[in-house]
Order: structure tokens, then C-alpha cells, then sequence
């Protein structure tokens, strides 16, 4: 089966666009379009439906495209052996995704050193919470992943990447600032929180379920998408949030955030690289990994 008919059909269902699927592959629509039909004849099988104003798999494009990943992801690796031996310049792609905490942190740091280091890979990051992540990387859309939780997916294996603690953090001129508080104390503010999905939100939901509290019954006034939201908010005196040291380390130096303790909660979680399970792992992802094992 003719590869470049694959990564056209799969840039197609990930894009949603035959004309940003071209864009991204780097060739004419009419190319793109032209690989789709030759693909579709050849199965003859409908794989897009193009009905609507986004392009969709079909139920015969969906088994296509988990097949086709695979494929690829071969010829990727393939292609990364016969090109050097394993003692040779690193060469490739890495596509690799990462839940928002440690997307907004840590990972662009070590991704861009990685990629200093090793000039002859691309590097490509997706940020989404954990549960878009986990999905995209047991769809094989990615490589690797690295998220704040581990939800349950038969499709991928967990392993542990690097410890987080996550805080409670306020404005600096804030009462709660510096301090040890209860757990009933928070019902008196605006606590804003990051949405269902994200590691920190599992984190929070987990550790209050162990006190006997849910995050319902503290009176959750706003929720948020995004870390950097959420930490915006807060700067700006609408409240006080449970949120990953990692993502404000620079600003509690700074003393534009202030952190709280609550007394009984301790929470903390393991950052973790999720895999699919199964998936033969290139030589970059291995390298990648190892690189940032050594900084960690």
C-alpha cells in the first residue's frame, strides 16, 4: 500500500480540511484530493464523509486510520534506522503531547533544548488536558504523552515521569496568604478551578474525596480551561485556585502569587509518560526520553 496515500489520508482526518491537510503535507489540494480518491477506489470503500463543513472518517475510515498510524509510525522508524546507525546523528520526528500543567512548564523547555541538541529532528507539541492527550496517544496520533493523571485506557501503559505537588495560591495581599487554613475556609472565597479532564482538577477531586469533601460542596464559582487561565485570574484578585507548583514557581518568586496551605490535604501527583501500549518505540522518542530524564 502506497504510504504517501496514508499520510495524506490521515493528515485529512486529523486536519478536518483537505486544504490544511495540504498545507501541512506541503503539496497542491488537488494532490491530496487525488491520493483519497486512489485510496478509496482501490478499498472500494467510502473513507470521509464530506457532507458536512469539516471533513469526517466513515466507520471504514476510523479502522483505516488506526491501521494507518501504525503504519506510518513504522516507516518513520524504519526510515530512522537505515538513515544512521544507532551511534549517528538523531533524525526523525517526535510528535508529543502534553496536558496543560506540564505543557505550560517544563516540556516546551525540554522539547527546545532537545531540539538544540538535535538539529536534524522535528518537534512537534500538542497541548490539551490529560484525556485528549491520553486519547490522541492511544489513537497513535502521538507518540508520547506526558499528563498530570493517568485515566483509565486499555490502549496505553503509564510510567512515571517526574513528581509534582500542587498548591493552593492566592494574591499576595490575600488572607490566606502565607497561612495554614481549613478546608471550611475556602467555602468563604472564589475558588476557581481548572475543568473536568485536567490532571490538577483528578488531583483535587481525588484528595478531597479522601477528606470527605467533594469540590461541589466548596462552592466552585468559576472553572477553567487552561492553567495559565486559571493563574491569570487569580493574579488578578478573583480568587484563590489549586494549581501545579511547576506552572507557578516563577511568579511565587516574583511575589505575584502567594501560597496557602490547607490543613489534612497534601495533594501531589506523579507527571507520567503515557505510551501506546504496544507501539514499537522510535529511536527519538527514546533518546527524547532519555535527555529529559537527565535533567528531571
Amino acid at each position: 500500500m502506497d504510504t504517501r496515500q496514508l499520510a495524506a489520508f490521515c493528515a485529512v482526518v486529523e486536519r478536518k480540511s483537505f486544504s490544511e491537510a495540504a498545507e501541512r503535507l506541503g503539496v497542491t489540494q488537488p494532490a491530496v484530493s487525488q491520493q483519497i480518491r486512489s485510496l478509496e477506489d482501490r478499498l472500494g470503500q467510502q473513507l470521509l464523509d464530506r457532507s458536512g463543513r469539516r471533513v469526517e472518517p466513515t466507520e471504514a475510515g476510523n479502522r483505516l486510520y488506526r491501521s494507518a498510524q501504525r503504519m506510518l509510525a513504522l516507516e518513520r522508524q524504519l526510515l530512522d534506522e537505515v538513515a544512521g546507525d544507532a551511534e549517528g546523528p538523531l533524525r526523525g520526528q517526535l510528535a508529543l503531547g502534553a496536558s496543560t500543567g506540564p505543557g505550560g512548564t517544563v516540556v516546551p523547555v525540554l522539547l527546545c533544548e532537545f531540539a538544540e541538541a538535535n538539529p536534524d529532528v522535528t518537534v512537534d507539541l500538542t497541548i490539551s488536558d490529560t484525556q485528549t492527550i491520553v486519547e490522541q496517544v492511544a489513537r497513535r496520533e502521538l507518540e508520547l504523552g506526558v499528563v498530570g493523571a493517568t485515566p483509565r485506557n486499555r490502549s496505553v501503559a503509564y510510567e512515571p515521569f517526574f513528581h509534582d505537588e500542587v498548591i493552593l495560591v492566592c494574591p499576595p495581599e490575600h488572607r490566606f496568604a502565607g497561612k495554614t487554613v481549613a478546608l471550611e475556609d475556602l467555602r468563604d472565597e472564589q475558588l476557581i478551578a481548572m475543568q473536568e479532564g485536567a490532571g490538577v482538577r483528578q488531583v483535587i477531586d481525588d484528595e478531597l474525596r479522601d477528606a470527605g469533601a467533594r469540590l461541589s460542596d466548596l462552592g466552585v464559582r468559576l472553572e477553567l480551561g487552561l492553567q495559565e487561565s486559571v493563574k491569570s485570574a487569580v493574579e488578578a484578585g478573583h480568587g484563590v485556585t489549586f494549581i501545579s507548583r511547576t506552572a507557578v514557581e516563577r511568579e511565587l518568586e516574583n511575589g505575584t502569587l502567594a501560597e496557602a496551605r490547607v490543613r489534612g490535604l497534601e495533594p501531589s501527583r506523579e507527571i507520567s509518560l503515557v505510551r501506546a501500549g504496544g507501539r514499537v518505540s522510535t529511536r527519538v522518542a527514546d533518546a527524547f526520553v532519555q535527555f529529559a530524564r537527565e535533567r528531571l
